[in-house]
């Protein structure tokens, strides 16, 4: 999977542009930069990554928009009527991967009404932003987790942008904007016609843990608190061998299994056929590492949840904004193996009231967290600061 596959088979390589909209919209051209493009082929698999990609596309169909990003090679494509441009061979500041730079991607930004910048606290961003102010373009953010280094370490350019846009009520606190007028909470969405329940899949009653493997994820307390009997799959790449190690010793003889290279196929298969979706991160791993940001949304809830299963996480940052309680899942205490134990007990045992919670579940991303929502509020910010 470099880039998942268009429902409208659209996508091809240097296509020529869609035609350009009337009224509004010609004037509102819009880019957005992120260092990274989704997928596993020159790309990362992540939510942030994914986030910059599906919220791009989905304003294409509003709006003209087009994708900046980075990798090895240089490329361009189309996913529906989102241009991609990836710029190969950028300068990654002080070595840092996540962190690339490219004098390119600000000459091609002269097209733009305005600019879209995916993570704040890294040198593209900072730049973009200069530039925007310098030539009259609008230009936003949004903190998708992560960063290097930048020049906002030495002074602020909070101001450089019109606006900060977060995507969850607890990125706008932790950022100390709450109260700031060009704060706002843009939320997160998911691909609802993706991922969507299947009355007809089989259902294996496993429970699933997506996402980057690494130790702040609580992966640990989840294999841990897994009642006996009940099967575990861990979709994620690996980003700590040292901690996958760890995972592999606690895992023998138990029905747990390890998935590295799931495509959105298999993702939605496994999910369909869940007992339940799992993110049990914490800000204290056991070892001592500490991680002040865990999440900043909770992504693969809401995947889960947008295909009628229930969730439970854990009483950090922004995911109890993503699950109510007793209502669409569970919020149980972080790094507490048997309060996780406890709830799966639960759901494995009450299957009626873990259908409906997984029905209210999918109601709950319907009402609040689609794509055409998080483009509408995005536009309505974009046309306020014109």
């Amino acid at each position: 999977m470099s880039i998942p596959t268009c429902p409208t088979k659209a996508c091809c390589t240097r296509t020529a542009p869609p035609e350009p909209r009337t009224g509004p919209a010609r004037e509102r051209r819009v880019i957005h930069i992120v260092p990274a493009l989704f997928g596993t082929k020159g790309g990362i698999v992540g939510g942030a990554e994914r986030y910059a990609l599906e919220l791009a596309r989905h304003m294409a169909a509003e709006t003209p928009t087009t994708l900046l990003s980075f990798g090895p090679h240089d490329h361009e494509t189309t996913y529906g009527d989102l241009q991609i441009r990836v710029f190969g061979r950028p300068w990654h500041i002080r070595g840092q991967v996540a962190n690339p730079f490219s004098l390119r991607a600000l000459l091609a930004m002269r097209s733009a009404g305005g600019v879209h910048c995916h993570q704040r606290r890294i040198l593209m961003s900072s730049m973009s932003a200069l530039c925007c102010r310098l030539t009259g373009k609008r230009v936003f953010v949004s903190d998708l987790g992560g960063g290097g280094w930048d020049i906002s370490a030495y002074i602020s350019t909070e101001n450089w942008f019109h606006g900060h846009l977060h995507i969850s009520e607890y990125s706008r606190r932790v950022s100390g904007q709450s109260a700031a007028a060009r704060a706002h909470v843009i939320l997160g969405g998911v691909d609802i016609e993706k991922f969507s329940p299947d009355a007809n899949a089989p259902r294996d009653g496993s429970v699933v843990f997506v996402g980057r493997i690494l130790p702040h994820k609580g992966i640990n307390d989840l294999i841990q608190g897994l009642p006996g009997g009940m099967r575990l799959k861990i979709i994620g790449q690996p980003y700590d061998h040292a901690f996958l190690r760890i995972l592999r010793e606690m895992v023998r003889d138990r029905e747990i299994t390890f998935h590295e290279d799931y495509g959105d196929e298999e993702l939605v298969r496994a999910y369909r056929g869940a007992l339940c979706v799992v993110l049990p991160s914490v800000y204290e791993s056991p070892w001592g590492g500490q991680t002040k940001v865990p999440e900043l949304l909770g992504q693969t809830l809401l995947e889960g949840m947008a295909c009628g299963v229930p969730a439970i996480c854990t009483d950090v940052a922004s995911m109890p904004e993503v699950v109510e309680h007793g209502v669409t899942g569970f919020v149980v205490p972080p790094n507490d193996p048997p309060a996780l134990g406890q709830r799966l007990s639960w759901l494995r045992n009450h299957p009626e009231e873990a259908r409906a919670m997984g029905q209210t579940a999918r109601k709950r991303v319907l009402e609040r967290f689609t794509w055409p929502a998080v483009v509408r509020r995005c536009l309505e910010i974009y046309d306020e600061c014109a």
